[in-house]
């Protein structure tokens, strides 16, 4: 461990293993507070304190050996236990020891001082501390241990379930086996205490949902209360897991096709488009009510579609020939269409020099990418023709050019969102392509300990499709491992808002 750490471990065989720093050994004879409070002032401001030790389970499902990280800390006293402290990097802990493959339960643990009375013992058997708290395990003294250290100085607390004894004072520790474990759980503390720090926080504004994802939302969330559930959608209402669980809670069926669906039914087409035969089925289906929440922007990509297609032109749509976008948009003249990706697919492209040739893009695609893509279609066919207004979304743009604004004076740039959405992962290629290290999160609980190790300045970003709570919990967890200074950089101001369809109004 570094100079700039206190970890408590339970037995001085403990406090070997975890080596380095300032470690140090508690007994009853010798509390861990006692010890606390003569080594915190050789500490910097801020630094970290963790705690590790075996502790009692209080839950029949815990398992002896695997790990429970503390999320609230609470003393037992002669009446109810109180709490003493929160412990918001938890989270972010357990997400580590999970990664190196450590079975980890999260939650509060409830601290009944060196020695354990016969009334304690009699209210733990009980189960007294589980029930009124939910507390997992019991220890000696972790609490009290938090009761010394500042709250702007991060705290962890990291047990390995035990059994408990029997009537009496609380077991010692067989500490070979705990040395083990506490062994294990090093490298991942050591990622804790190297991401606890102050730093700062700048968001990037426009992020979260735009216009198209609202609207979506809405229709499906109207659609509940006025046809009662189920509902049915085709494919994901927009690329977020979080946004699809909170709908399917409501009563909202996803499938991917409308043969999943029985008769008479309520069917929602998602937002991402759909091609004219899928459109086709629907309405021959019996007694189906269809609701479209086709975003506009999309619609008016399959306008253009149809639109060259009829005056004779060969389309070049520029996209991911696999996203449900692109694949809806095909569809409307699939026999003039040719999909490309990327430079080399417009230099492959079996057409004749002179052929009338338009383009059209997804919407969701990366600016700068986009126009090199573009500027290819140009010297291979002079003539080419574009659409009457950019088909790169508002929402899209705007996105990308907050993350430009912002990249440059961040050492690390998170973007919220699910991996299948375009929009989110191209913020990831911008950020890349201005130089700043950027990763993508689903949500915090994806947040990894070792991106931040040297980070002092964090970038937040989330796609269209991703809910703003979903960054404020990672703002939260952030906030969590040292003092945190949040900042907004705002580069447009958002005012579209699209109308509903007829069915939901």
């Amino acid at each position: 461990m570094g100079d700039d750490v206190i970890v408590l471990a339970r037995t001085p065989a403990d406090a070997h293993v975890m080596g380095g720093g300032t470690v140090l050994a508690g007994t009853q004879d010798a509390p861990f507070a006692d010890r606390v409070a003569k080594a915190l002032p050789t500490l910097a401001p801020c630094s970290a304190v963790a705690v590790t030790s075996t502790a009692q389970r209080l839950r029949s499902d815990l398992v002896p050996g695997q790990l429970v990280v503390a999320s609230e800390l609470w003393a037992a006293g002669e009446g109810a236990p109180r709490l003493v402290r929160s412990l918001p990097s938890a989270p972010l802990l357990a997400t580590e020891l999970r990664h190196d493959g450590h079975v980890v339960s999260v939650g509060p643990v409830v601290s009944v001082g060196p020695v354990v009375s016969a009334r304690e013992m009699e209210a733990r058997a009980a189960g007294a501390y589980g029930e009124e708290v939910g507390a997992l395990v019991l220890d000696h003294a972790s609490a009290w241990v938090a009761a010394l250290v500042d709250d702007d100085r991060p705290l962890a607390v990291v047990h390995t379930v035990c059994e408990p004894p029997g009537p009496g004072a609380m077991a010692a520790v067989d500490a070979p086996r705990a040395a083990v474990s506490l062994e294990d759980v090093r490298d991942p503390i050591e990622r804790w205490v190297r991401a606890c720090r102050s730093r700062r926080v700048v968001l990037a504004s426009p992020r979260s949902f735009c216009a198209g994802v609202d609207r979506a939302i809405e229709i499906v969330e109207r659609s509940l209360e006025r046809y009662g559930a189920p509902v049915y959608v085709r494919r994901q209402i927009v690329h977020n897991a979080h946004v699809v669980g909170r709908l399917a809670a409501m009563g909202a069926v996803f499938v991917e096709e409308l043969d999943e669906v029985p008769d008479g039914a309520t069917v929602v087409l998602a937002a991402h488009g759909v091609a004219p035969d899928v459109r086709k089925e629907a309405r021959a289906r019996d007694g189906f009510t269809v609701i479209d929440a086709t975003c506009p922007l999309v619609a008016k990509v399959h306008h253009e579609a149809r639109r060259f297609a009829e005056r004779g032109f060969e389309i070049v749509l520029v996209g991911h020939e696999d996203h449900e976008e692109v694949v809806g948009t095909y569809g409307e003249a699939p026999e003039r269409t040719h999909v490309v990706a990327s430079v080399e697919e417009v230099d492959a492209l079996d057409l004749a020099p002179d052929a009338p040739v338009a383009y059209l893009t997804q919407t969701t695609l990366a600016t700068d990418e986009t126009a090199e893509i573009l500027g290819a279609l140009g010297r291979r066919f002079p003539g080419v023709v574009g659409p009457s207004a950019d088909d790169i979304c508002y929402a899209t743009q705007n996105r990308q050019d907050a993350v430009r604004a912002i990249a440059r004076e961040c050492d690390l740039l998170l973007v919220v969102g699910s991996a299948n959405s375009s929009n989110t992962a191209r913020l990831v290629e911008v950020a890349l392509r201005e130089g700043c290290r950027a990763e993508l999160v689903e949500d915090v609980g994806q947040l990894r300990l070792s991106w931040l190790d040297g980070v002092a300045t964090v970038g937040i970003t989330a796609g269209a499709s991703a809910p703003e709570s979903l960054v404020a919990e990672v703002v939260g967890a952030l906030s969590a491992l040292g003092p945190t200074e949040v900042v907004e950089r705002n580069v447009a101001t958002e005012t579209v808002r699209f109308s509903l369809p007829s069915q939901v109004r």
